[in-house]
């Protein structure tokens, strides 16, 4: 918990002040957690949680009673009026099982098993879980983990953008990491995770006019139940952490909120009398025996990207960067940047980023997508982690690092933690951190060197990071072979230089 609390006190904003029995009283600020790194848009988001729904309505059992899934609904739509990120279109519905969970789709599609309802013992208690359900959605925790995995799978060249951001692409990213449905990339978390969805799910309570300690009341209720009846809350602590320390987290983050009760939506009472009534549901383990409970699909899909396809062979005989350039401005006149006239500009269909790279700069690796072993990327980073790894390892402020820990060295920490988690080839060049300037402003920059893991070949990866005046970052990737990266590097000395950043544009 010591590691967590100082992470999140890198993201606190200014204490405020409110009235307290007739004094002026300092308060702790709010936790402020922003969503981690991902490659898919909103929008993606939605499309991934309608078509994983519908694989999951599929599979499991719908309660279809209008009058619980009217109270469900209802509370849902409460706490959604709070909660943060994305106006997502939340959608409730319970599942008709005994097993004591809930769980949330990427979009805001949430399901609530009947028996977490039957053991909730108040309104306070079933929103508290399904607040911190909610938070997943909202931190987008689940396309955060599948863009990790998609990372994983598809190398560096992904972060240009190339994915395009439509339904036949993001079927085959997903696909390419278990399809949509029951994906344990939506269902499990990593405690980091958890403890967010219990922070922010306590400041959502809060806001709607609940007491944040009925979620952990209910998580401590179930640690005590795990022990009477452990089948029905397996599923639970299966993919959420034991309450342990929660609940002085969330009781730490409640001296932050202001709490303003507000009258229940009322029913509860007479909603778990009614599902008691009902025939005793089954079980996940008896429905998955049935057959309608079996895992998320893993169909596969036609490989589809914007970029072309080159043999590893012919990344040997790139011509060498013509001296004349020309300009590439970015659609939305995000950025500018100056290119040798024999490359090729690759601009996906949506987002920020583009890909400048030579013939043969692309190569194919086990069938999933091409990726960039020769070129240059240039994107814009939205969020960033609160992930402890790049601290520990010190990427940036560690030894002759850049000495502080601005919001852009935390920014370039999380990036090539991102990049080293999912690339294991690559590793930090020792004292290779350094503090540049990128269109006049503050930039920082580091080098990376590893075995390609598609062309056998030592690889070099240079990445610039230039912060924008909402926090957001926009960076630079330079790739090459090593061999190649002395003949090279006057190239991309040129191109990073004639970098010009608008930071009025629209980037988000």
């Amino acid at each position: 918990m010591a590691a967590y609390r100082r992470r999140m006190a890198m993201c606190l904003v200014v204490a405020s002040f409110v009235s307290a029995a007739g004094s002026v009283m300092p308060v702790m600020a709010q936790t402020r957690i922003r969503p981690g790194f991902n490659l898919f848009s909103v929008q993606q988001d939605q499309e991934i949680g309608r078509q994983s729904a519908a694989e999951v309505e599929q599979q499991l059992p719908i309660l279809r009673d209008s009058a619980t899934e009217q109270y469900v609904t209802t509370i849902g739509k409460r706490l959604a009026a709070v909660a943060p990120g994305a106006d997502y279109p939340y959608q409730f519905k319970v599942v008709n099982v005994s097993d004591i969970n809930a769980f949330a789709l990427p979009g805001g599609y949430m399901y609530v098993n009947r028996g977490l309802i039957e053991a909730a013992q108040s309104e306070g208690m079933l929103a508290g879980v399904m607040a911190h359900e909610m938070a997943h959605v909202a931190l987008r925790h689940g396309t955060t983990q599948a863009s990790k995995a998609y990372l994983g799978q598809t190398g560096l060249g992904i972060l240009g953008g190339l994915i395009a951001r439509d339904s036949r692409t993001t079927a085959t990213a997903m696909n390419a990491i278990g399809g949509f449905g029951l994906n344990a990339l939506f269902l499990k978390f990593s405690r980091t995770d958890e403890e967010q969805a219990d922070v922010v799910g306590a400041q959502m309570l809060a806001k709607a006019g609940y007491d944040p300690m009925d979620m952990v009341r209910f998580f401590e209720q179930l640690q005590g139940q795990q022990k009477r009846e452990p089948s029905k809350v397996s599923q639970f602590f299966s993919s959420h952490p034991s309450p342990g320390d929660r609940a002085a987290r969330v009781r730490q983050e409640m001296k932050s909120l202001k709490i303003r009760p507000a009258a229940d939506v009322g029913g509860f009472s007479n909603v778990a009398a009614r599902l008691r009534s009902m025939p005793e549901a089954q079980s996940m383990q008896q429905v998955a025996k049935s057959g309608t409970g079996s895992s998320g699909s893993s169909s596969s899909s036609t490989r589809s990207t914007d970029a072309p396809t080159a043999r590893v062979s012919d990344v040997r005989r790139i011509d060498r960067p013509s001296q004349q350039f020309r300009a590439y401005q970015q659609r939305r006149r995000f950025f500018t940047v100056e290119y040798p006239a024999n490359w090729r500009v690759y601009e996906p269909s949506s987002g920020y980023g583009v890909t400048i790279a030579p013939e043969g700069g692309f190569a194919n690796y086990s069938g999933q997508a091409n990726d960039l072993v020769y070129g240059m990327i240039i994107n814009h980073y939205d969020h960033f982690n609160e992930d402890d790894d790049g601290y520990r390892q010190g990427f940036v402020t560690g030894g002759s690092g850049y000495g502080n820990r601005s919001q852009l060295a935390v920014a370039t920490e999380d990036l090539v933690s991102e990049i080293l988690r999912t690339n294991r080839n690559l590793s930090v060049v020792p004292d290779s951190q350094r503090s540049d300037r990128i269109n006049g402003q503050p930039a920082l920059s580091l080098a990376m060197s590893g075995r390609s893991r598609v062309t056998g070949q030592e690889e070099r990866v240079i990445l610039f990071t230039r912060e924008l005046p909402d926090e957001h970052v926009i960076y630079a990737l330079f790739i090459a072979p090593a061999d190649d990266y002395s003949v090279l590097r006057p190239t991309f000395e040129r191109m990073i230089s004639s970098l010009q950043v608008n930071d009025d544009s629209v980037h988000r």
